[in-house]
């Protein structure tokens, strides 16, 4: 390792980490409000890092996104980073360009499965870590408690001795408030801006060595191309200067600056020059991927590239072959389909895009079923029609055996629920590893279950509870193949040819299932248009009309009372599917279709299989 003998005391890089919804962007937007960031009176939006469309609707950070307050004349660059274990790829990205992270517990829930994974991620890079107990405001709220679980928690992730020495604050970030204690009166959040400047190590560098910067992000402006973001780690550069980007297998490209920016808030501004540990956006570099090395061509020296962990899930993308296809979407070439794969690698490190071995389409693979919904709710939205298959776990041959990716699961459920959660679950491998009951009433479930035993269970959990249940759950590894189970227990209803849904035939099929399409759908040969009650596939007519006859008037008894239907959400297809099945994505539908749409070629094809 490298002796870094001068560090760069005007400037602090850190990270806020924690699970889902503990309140990470909302703490990050009362900072900008403290720190001056914007002009009195000014308008601002709430959550004002999650500025994608999706990141808005569904509440959650997706994008480990970059912004600097300032305190005191130092600047603070704050990294907010997603808390789901499917952006996994995200938070090692965003903790290879701090020193330290600001821990984020909620102080009712306390800490949730993907804390101890982005927390494990940061202790493994060595970071400085501060605890907040955020969201003490709560009725339920459990501050002292929640403060012992994360200390045990530290010690069971093998925290060093000077990490385990870490700063507790208590905050209530919506009110923007941070104290040491309970009892201390607070109106605003300078202890935590204190806390930062006297216990986040500046950036330290080499004095003596030239210009470094490591790629850890990538963005795309329609005006200045490529951005290229990272943290500089020794020397200093400017604006128009000639640089090398050094890839893998010691790839050499030559660099021309044309634009150098760094955070100013939420924005970006230009600035003459870039010093060590300043996190920067470079313009002007076409081929360049994550993890590359920009430096000066007179001393060309890699820095260690960004290692992510390896995908488990793949799922299968192929262009859209149905007879509706290319009547809802801009985009329907395969070619296309490639083009905006592989521009999403580029993005993220934790995906990867192979064509199938079979020839029909791509195979994605990423960290979780979730992860893989994201982009294909994305690429829905900018005008793509697509279909995509059922996720599948990756397997991988360890000492001649088949292993399969283990997961954690933590439920948390009213005690009533908890004998239907431990069957479900005990039927798909899992096995129970401890049993917690809580005053309230609710239990605390933790399981060790294999990656594909969750794959469609979220649903079905949702119902065995009541809606009232929690599950979150993070990889631990990888283990021997616990065996088979049935994923679906139910076959599908398959329309067998092309017309529109009448509410006379789809009122005489309710008896066998429930159904997928409404009176007035448009379906074709092949489409499924619901769940069939036993375990077998039936192909069925949902435009059979009412034959009239002249002994009743034709609009008596037409008005058939038909049960609900709920509307076919992009994650609830996805966990449906069965392996020779397919979810088709356009920006207005989302249908549920057979891999082989012809009746008779399913037939053959099962012939040939069996």
């Amino acid at each position: 390792m490298p002796h870094r003998d001068a560090r760069n005391e005007n400037l602090r890089n850190i990270a806020i980490i924690a699970h889902v919804d503990h309140g990470k962007t909302t703490l990050v937007d009362s900072l900008f409000k403290q720190s001056g960031t914007f002009r009195d009176g000014k308008e601002t939006e709430e959550r004002l890092m999650d500025s994608m469309e999706l990141e808005r609707e569904r509440g959650i950070t997706i994008a480990a996104k970059n912004c600097s307050v300032s305190w005191k004349g130092i600047k603070i660059n704050i990294l907010d980073t997603p808390g789901h274990a499917d952006f996994g790829g995200e938070v090692e990205r965003a903790l290879s360009m701090v020193d330290g992270a600001i821990l984020l517990v909620d102080a009712s829930e306390g800490p949730l499965p993907q804390t101890r994974f982005v927390l494990s991620k940061a202790l493994q890079a060595g970071l400085k870590i501060i605890v907040v107990i955020n969201k003490i405001d709560r009725s339920d709220a459990r501050p002292l408690q929640v403060a012992d679980q994360v200390s045990d928690l530290l010690i069971d992730l093998d925290a060093t001795e000077e990490q385990l020495d870490y700063p507790l604050l208590f905050a209530d970030g919506r009110a923007g408030i941070a104290k040491n204690s309970l009892e201390e009166e607070s109106s605003d959040l300078s202890v935590l801006f204190e806390a930062i400047l006297s216990e986040i190590p500046a950036p330290a560098y080499e004095s003596a060595a030239p210009f470094q910067m490591l790629v850890s992000d990538l963005s795309y402006s329609d005006f200045l191309g490529r951005l290229i973001i990272g943290k500089v780690v020794n020397g200093s550069a400017r604006s128009r200067e000639s640089l090398v980007c050094l890839g893998e297998k010691d790839r050499r490209m030559p660099v021309n600056v044309s634009k150098l920016q760094v955070y100013a808030g939420p924005a970006l501004v230009e600035a003459p020059e870039a010093r060590a540990g300043d996190i920067v956006v470079l313009a002007g570099v076409d081929e360049v991927h994550i993890g590359d090395t920009i430096c000066t061509k007179e001393n060309p020296k890699a820095l260690p590239r960004i290692t992510v962990d390896e995908p488990t899930v793949a799922m299968r993308f192929a262009a859209n072959t149905s007879p509706f296809s290319g009547m809802e979407g801009k985009f329907v070439q395969s070619s296309k389909l490639k083009e905006r794969l592989e521009k999403e690698t580029l993005k993220n490190v934790s995906l990867q895009v192979e064509n199938a071995a079979d020839g029909d389409g791509f195979i994605v693979k990423g960290r979780g079923e979730f992860q893989l919904a994201i982009l294909i709710e994305t690429m829905r939205r900018e005008g793509f029609e697509l279909c995509v298959g059922r996720p599948e776990v990756i397997y991988r041959e360890e000492k001649g055996k088949r292993t399969e990716p283990i997961e954690h699961l933590a439920v948390d459920c009213e005690e009533l629920f908890s004998g239907i959660v431990t069957e479900k679950l005990s039927k798909r491998k899992g096995r129970m590893v401890s049993y917690v009951n809580h005053e309230s009433g609710r239990v605390r479930l933790e399981f060790s279950v294999p990656s594909r035993a969750l794959i469609g269970y979220r649903d079905e959990f949702l119902t065995d509870t009541k809606g009232t249940g929690i599950m979150n759950s993070y990889l631990t590894g990888y283990e021997e193949y616990r065996g088979d189970f049935p994923q679906r227990f139910t076959g599908s209803l398959v329309s067998d040819r092309r017309g529109e849904a009448v509410a006379y035939a789809l009122f005489n099929l309710e008896p066998r299932g429930s159904m997928f399409v409404v009176p007035g759908d448009k379906v074709y040969e092949g489409m499924i248009v619901g769940e069939h009650n036993r375990e077998n596939d039936l192909n069925v007519n949902p435009c059979k009309e009412k034959k009239l006859s002249n002994m009743r008037a034709a609009g008596k008894d037409d008005n058939v009372i038909l049960s609900p239907v709920l509307p076919m959400t992009l994650e609830r297809a996805i966990q449906f599917i069965r392996e020779d099945e397919m979810v088709e994505v356009t920006p207005k539908s989302i249908r549920l279709r057979k891999r082989i749409l012809a009746a008779s070629n399913r037939k053959i094809a099962e012939k040939r299989a069996g």
